[in-house]
């Protein structure tokens, strides 16, 4: 007796999607091409209802477009580009954890730093022969520097590796307060706005849109507290978190799938049970 073939419903009802997004799904070659009837309908077997389950299951933790590059790879049998893009995501969740170590050193930097008069205030404390906050070093005969004992724009954006457009955009947005040269009218970032730069380069690098940087930037220069900031970043270590066990939960999936593949079963619907 011949195995009943899976409709696109059958697959739409397990993930609670329509059975437009499966066709969809299909279409972008996050299926494998389904086979057709004699009137022309899609019929599915086991691997495809595998496939769907372990794209839905990378998305969290890869995000949508390497879960696609992932999906197809994996139809083209290419192990090569597939390890090469699993391995790049868990490579930039990496550098995502030391960026958040990174920023919460700087906290502590910022919370254990004396203010002026011996007393914590979360600014950065200052070497009284050059203006300049006591973890930079003096600029020297950097013809970046101002005399005004700040940075320019170009010896910031330099220290920051980012373009000096982009600490305007922080400037239009709230982010940056520099101020003006008196005798050439460039801007000039004192301290204050040296350490918010630096902040704010950390927390962009964590993917933190830059409203909400600006909201916490504004925070911590009205109350000189780092309190917000503490409790933004126990929110990044739990997004991170998540993020980890998505990751984790996937590689079940996506292994089921090559599994079916490899055994020669990619035509049998039955080949899997279905799932509850």
């Amino acid at each position: 007796m011949a195995r009943r073939a899976l409709r696109p419903v059958d697959l739409a009802r397990e993930h609670g999607l329509s059975t437009q997004a499966v066709r969809n799904y299909e279409d972008e070659g996050i299926l494998p091409p389904a086979e057709r009837g004699d009137t022309g309908y899609r019929r599915y077997s086991a691997v495809h209802a595998q496939a769907l389950r372990a794209f839905l299951a990378l998305r969290p933790g890869y995000g949508h477009r390497t879960a696609v590059e992932i999906m197809r790879a994996a139809h083209r049998r290419d192990d090569e580009t597939l390890f090469h893009l699993i391995d790049r995501a868990h490579a930039e969740l990496l550098r995502e954890r030391d960026t958040l170590g990174e920023v919460a050193a700087a906290l502590g930097a910022l919370t254990a730093e004396p203010g002026p008069g011996g007393n914590p205030s979360g600014r950065p404390a200052m070497e009284p022969a050059s203006g300049r906050p006591a973890m930079e070093p003096a600029s020297g005969g950097d013809p970046s520097g101002s005399p005004s004992g700040g940075l320019t724009i170009g010896a910031l954006a330099h220290q920051l590796g980012m373009h000096p457009a982009s600490l305007r955009k922080w400037e239009r947005v709230g982010i940056l307060q520099p101020h003006r040269d008196r005798a050439t009218g460039y801007r000039v970032y004192p301290p204050g706005a040296v350490r918010d730069a630096r902040m704010a380069r950390q927390l962009r690098r964590g993917g933190y849109p830059l409203a909400r940087i600006g909201f916490f930037i504004e925070q911590l220069r009205a109350a000189g507290s780092t309190v917000d900031l503490a409790d933004l970043l126990r929110e990044w270590r739990t997004r991170l978190g998540r993020r980890s066990r998505a990751m984790l939960a996937a590689g079940r999936e996506l292994d089921d799938y090559l599994a079916l593949l490899d055994s020669g079963q990619a035509q049998d619907p039955s080949a899997l049970p279905p799932r509850a």
